[in-house]
């Protein structure tokens, strides 16, 4: 018999402490719907709630550590699963992705190598595999679960310049991409970025396009990637994509679509013909903690030509012995991290739950909402639609007397931080042509179209106090 260590643990023990942590989220998710969204507290009140004690010289109880732990995070957290939270692009979780991740901890397998964790890769290859077919992408892609949108977009990114040292590379997207590109380009060598305009419902202008790639070669640049967006951040705005691929096999250019929020849409019937052109990409980038509705976090890259993924990242060691048999993928190999945590999991779970039919359904439900929160804005004097795409909605407030665009930009962005403070619903900005409006993201499985007659309710009430 020895002393037990520190973190060390009985089965009986973590039994009672896992039964009294899941009853405190399932008395939460119950409750979720009647409480504050969030307190809206000041950085300095939550520092003073959490307190500057140094590190402690010993250790307390693990059942009193839970029950700190969750007395802080439930009354000073924003809740993102909030029916009325339409802010970012953060989905509302579902519970089952939350078993999932206890499950995939308590194996804690390491998906770096085929060797240290044989069936969380399978299930990692599978997933992957069904993202792409979602998409309408080949399904002996290669891919791998990532943390997010940037490292998604940088795996792709990486995958199209390759491991060939090239001078004055050039790419091309819409002053409309977000800003993951612009961090590329500052990481990976001799890069620059051009920004091409945008038409009238934002989307990148192939015109322009055309000439600033044939102007860059007559200079002597060198284009090679063209980055599109399946719904941009600000409006949902997707990308002619078709000709988008037109232009980019005319030319010899890798085409990667920044899908992060948009591209499951895809697979919708009524989704648009450049919106399934997403399926033609050379890379995609794709969010399962967007609109697949997984805990953060957890994106994907998907690239069109296999092995593509090894020839850019696989540096081993000699110290590695991972090479198996029929084993078809080391992780390690096919991007940035080598230790790699069972992020695939809760993706796998939530997918075979769902199946293709209900996470449709769900898509389907967030873009309904979406259209009804554009119809009642339409509607109400005191409201502007600005833009909408997908299930986002921009719009802006107009009451109060306020005339010039200068007092407009200034109301709005004072609703804004009310708005966000309320505890009532939370969206987040936009600046469309140098005006600032409101923005609603609806990515969220629990809002009902009660809430959304409430959401405009509650914007128009705060927009006169």
């Amino acid at each position: 018999m020895h002393d037990r260590l520190p973190l060390d643990m009985s089965g009986e023990e973590f039994r009672r402490l896992g039964y009294r942590l899941v009853d405190l989220l399932a008395e939460f998710v119950d409750e979720l719907r009647d409480v504050d969204l969030t307190p809206g507290e000041s950085p300095a009140e939550v520092r003073a709630a959490l307190g500057s004690a140094p590190l402690p010289s010993s250790g307390a109880p693990a059942a009193q550590v839970l029950e700190e732990a969750w007395r802080l995070l439930r009354g000073h957290s924003l809740f993102s699963g909030h029916p009325r939270f339409a802010g970012y692009v953060i989905s509302s979780a579902a519970p089952l992705g939350a078993l999932a991740d206890l499950m995939a901890a308590g194996l804690n397998p390491n998906v770096g190598a085929w060797k240290l964790s044989p069936m969380a890769t399978e299930m990692e290859l599978q997933a992957v595999r069904w993202i792409a077919e979602l998409l309408g992408f080949p399904a002996d892609c290669d891919g791998l679960l990532v943390s997010g949108g940037n490292m998604a977009n940088f795996i792709g990114f990486l995958a199209a310049r390759g491991r060939e040292p090239r001078q004055r590379l050039r790419v091309y997207a819409s002053r409309e991409t977000h800003t993951w590109l612009e961090k590329a380009a500052d990481l990976f060598g001799d890069v620059a970025v051009r920004s091409i305009g945008v038409d009238e419902v934002y989307r990148m202008d192939c015109s322009e396009l055309e000439r600033r790639i044939a102007q860059d070669k007559a200079e002597g640049e060198t284009p090679f990637l063209i980055v599109a967006s399946a719904g941009t951040v600000s409006t949902g705005a997707v990308d002619p994509l078709a000709r988008l691929r037109q232009i980019a096999d005319a030319n010899g250019l890798w085409l990667h679509v920044d899908g992060a929020y948009g591209a499951p849409a895809a697979a919708l019937d009524e989704a648009s013909e450049d919106l399934r052109a997403v399926g033609s990409a050379d890379s995609i980038a794709v969010d399962p903690h967007k609109w697949l509705y997984t805990p953060v976090e957890a994106g994907c890259v998907l690239v069109r030509r296999p092995g593509a993924l090894r020839a850019t990242f696989d540096h081993s060691p000699v110290y590695y012995r991972f090479e198996e048999d029929g084993a078809p993928v080391n992780f390690y190999q096919l991007g940035l991290q080598n230790s790699r945590g069972f992020r695939a999991l809760k993706v796998w779970m939530q997918m075979k739950c769902a199946g293709r039919e209900g996470l449709l359904r769900m898509i389907g439900h967030d873009m309904a909402m979406a259209r009804l929160f554009a119809s009642l804005v339409l509607a109400e004097p005191q409201l502007e639609l600005m833009a909408s795409g997908l299930s986002i909605v921009v719009f802006r407030f107009l009451g109060n007397g306020v005339v010039s665009e200068d007092e407009l930009n200034r109301a709005n962005a004072a609703l804004l931080d009310r708005v966000q403070a309320s505890g009532e619903l939370f969206l987040s900005n936009a600046v469309l042509e140098g005006r600032f409006a409101l923005r609603m993201c609806f990515v969220n499985f629990r809002t009902t179209e009660e809430d959304v007659r409430r959401m405009v309710a509650d914007i128009l009430r705060l927009g006169y106090a």
